[in-house]
């Protein structure tokens, strides 16, 4: 078993939006740390796949750059390079919101919000212990990292068995707090076509009706050289069908989409995101569940929501580990 045991050290697990916000600020505060995630690339829901020469964003569609503290502090801090406008769309309620994307694509955003910062990818967390003023994080590879401070990012539920794997003590006001934070599922499809989809430009339609939550035509968008189009489902399909077989639900998404499409689809594939978006929230901007050791949960499970949110939760998960732990330095 490899053991890191550097004294002072902070880990943050998870290398999406609310791990890598916290990671840059702790880092811009002058403290060193590590980012372990399971996957094999930054972003969690900042995601970008490819089919051939179609290519998709099929998570976080988009920014509305709405919200103080991200639009005039993260975004400009960290994003400048990866964010740019996509003009006004037609979403249910306000046809003329507007909206901002990554560029080439979503996931280059939190490739830019890595730049810098220690990432360990490939790496399954499956517990974490408090010992003494430490806590030591376990991994599915045999690894221990024993931190002074932790802030962890997953979606509540996930975060919540990390905790209860290593045993890690919570008062039941905490766990009531947590436990209430549900999120909805989503089922993806990504569909390249022959030629033009029929969805209007700026190249995102929204339905409003069963089984559709929202058509994605990632030309239009800008993200893509052939034509693909990511349809994502409502929250009631996704949950309704979640065990469904991928195929079949894939072929009624394509059925329902058909009015929109307007080209053969040459191939398809289905994802599912079993934490999309919180349906219920927790209103504080982070949780802390002890302060020493320092372990906080943070994510778009708190405060307002959506990818903003779950920046402006790392960002307060970062801004309260400095506020117990001030007089260490990298």
């Amino acid at each position: 078993m490899e053991s890191f045991r550097a004294e002072g050290e902070i880990v943050v697990i998870g290398a999406g939006m609310a791990g890598l916000v916290a990671a840059r600020e702790l880092q811009r505060a002058g403290r060193r740390v590590r980012v372990l995630d399971k996957g094999r690339g930054v972003g969690g829901r900042l995601a970008t796949r490819r089919i051939g020469d179609a290519t998709f964003d099929h998570g976080v569609p988009h920014f509305t750059l709405g919200q103080s503290g991200f639009v005039d502090g993260i975004a400009p801090r960290y994003l400048d390079r990866s964010l740019v406008p996509w003009s006004g769309t037609p979403t249910a309620g306000n046809p003329e919101t507007s909206l901002w994307r990554g560029t080439p694509t979503m996931s280059a955003i939190a490739k830019q919000l890595a730049l810098g910062v220690e990432v360990h990818l490939g790496t399954v967390v499956t517990a974490l212990r408090r010992e003494s003023d430490h806590v030591i994080v376990e991994t599915r590879a045999g690894d221990t990292f024993r931190a002074e401070a932790v802030v962890l990012t997953p979606p509540v539920p996930q975060a919540l068995a990390l905790l209860d794997a290593g045993g890690y003590p919570l008062g039941s006001d905490l766990r009531t707090h947590l436990t209430g934070v549900a999120y909805d599922r989503c089922l993806t499809v990504l569909a390249s076509l022959e030629g033009p989809s029929r969805i209007p430009p700026p190249g995102r339609l929204a339905p409003g009706e069963e089984p559709l939550d929202w058509i994605l035509d990632n030309r239009l968008k800008g993200v893509s050289a052939g034509s693909a189009v990511t349809i994502h489902a409502t929250p009631r399909f996704s949950e309704e069908h979640w065990e469904h077989d991928r195929d079949v639900v894939g072929r009624v998404l394509l059925k329902a989409a058909a009015p929109w499409l307007g080209s053969k689809v040459q191939g398809v594939q289905v994802h599912g995101w079993r934490y999309s978006q919180p349906r219920v929230l927790d209103p504080v901007g982070c949780r802390v569940v002890t302060s020493r050791p320092f372990l906080a949960l943070a994510g778009d499970g708190f405060g307002i929501g959506g990818v903003e949110g779950a920046a402006l939760s790392g960002a307060s998960a970062a801004e309260a580990l400095l506020q117990s732990l001030p007089d260490r330095r990298s």
